[in-house]
């Protein structure tokens, strides 16, 4: 293998920054109601986020082959873990301020340190036990989750079923399947000589300098992207016309709950926004907005909700 930087695995993880942004600036835009994408919810969403935690965790594995199969350089492995574990503490403390309960408890960072501590070993032993550690991690949850695990401190193993809502959960299991899966990939092609291939792929035209150029600083452009993103769709809504947020995103929720019901999406639509516009007209929606957990107020949704949706001659359903 050659000392340089590989061009193609810079490229491979820029191209994880470009998707991770676009991902982000998509849920910034849904956050502050500006598209109704179901970003949260969406199979296809959580496909997407899926994919690029994925890219993430198996580029990781890979750069614990390349830096390690030699022999284990202890001093450069502890320096990059206490830059990500510092990293992933700074996500959770800024998370924390900035949405309350659900900020990032265990997300992709702290996956990425973690898995590390675990992967590290198998850069030293036979590449099947890699191969097999994968297999062993990416079906865990399948058979070994348990109410034994629950709640806040085995968060970090993904057996369990977490108290808490959050914007960003990467546990051990099944993401550090990941990472194995990227270490034995790497020995692989070592052993295969397909990085000395590789190593000939130098993508120097402006597109390929340019995603190379974010691969390489990963880490900051992670650090520092979504509060740039989320800043500027912030400002866009401070700047912007004045446009009823709150009621676009309850149309939303309540014609997904619809739907959950049996409901067909054109009826569930309607029979929401009429909710909505019978609530405004009932002097409703905004004492509601104030004090979302009104049990009174809520009750006067419901049946609002239940006379809206017998007109299109469905079944009524609860919103709760």
């Amino acid at each position: 293998m050659p000392a340089t930087r590989l061009a193609v695995l810079d490229f491979a993880r820029g191209l994880a920054v470009v998707t991770m942004a676009i991902y982000h600036l998509s849920w910034d835009l849904s956050w502050f109601s500006f598209v109704d994408w179901p970003v949260t919810h969406g199979l296809g969403w959580r496909i997407f986020a899926a994919s690029i935690a994925s890219s993430f965790l198996f580029l990781s594995g890979i750069g614990l082959d390349l830096s390690h199969h030699k022999g284990i350089r202890w001093r450069a492995f502890w320096r990059r873990f206490a830059v990500i574990a510092l990293a992933a503490a700074a996500v959770s403390l800024v998370t924390y301020f900035a949405f309350g309960n659900q900020f990032v408890r265990f997300g992709i960072l702290h996956s990425i340190a973690l898995s590390s501590l675990v992967v590290l070993p198998f850069a030293r032993l036979p590449v099947w036990s890699s191969v097999l550690a994968a297999v062993f991690f990416l079906t865990l949850p399948l058979w070994a989750s348990s109410h034994e695990f629950d709640g806040q401190i085995w968060l970090w193993t993904g057996l369990g079923t977490p108290d808490y809502g959050s914007v960003d959960y990467v546990p051990l299991a099944p993401w550090a399947g990941a990472t194995f899966a990227g270490l034995a990939t790497s020995r692989a092609f070592r052993a295969l000589s397909i990085w000395e291939r590789l190593s000939a792929i130098l993508l120097s035209d402006p597109l390929g300098r340019f995603t190379r150029l974010l691969g390489r600083h990963s880490l900051p452009i992670y650090l520092l992207h979504q509060p740039v993103l989320f800043g500027l769709v912030w400002l866009a809504v401070q700047l912007g016309p004045d446009i009823d947020r709150a009621g676009i995103a309850f149309v939303r929720n309540c014609t997904q709950s619809c739907q959950a019901t049996g409901g067909t999406p054109e009826i569930c639509e309607a029979a929401c926004s009429c909710t909505l516009n019978h609530l405004k007209s009932d002097r409703v929606w905004t004492a509601l907005t104030e004090d979302p957990g009104n049990q009174s107020l809520r009750s006067q949704m419901n049946n609002r909700y239940a006379l809206c949706l017998a007109e299109p001659q469905s079944k009524p359903a609860q919103l709760n």
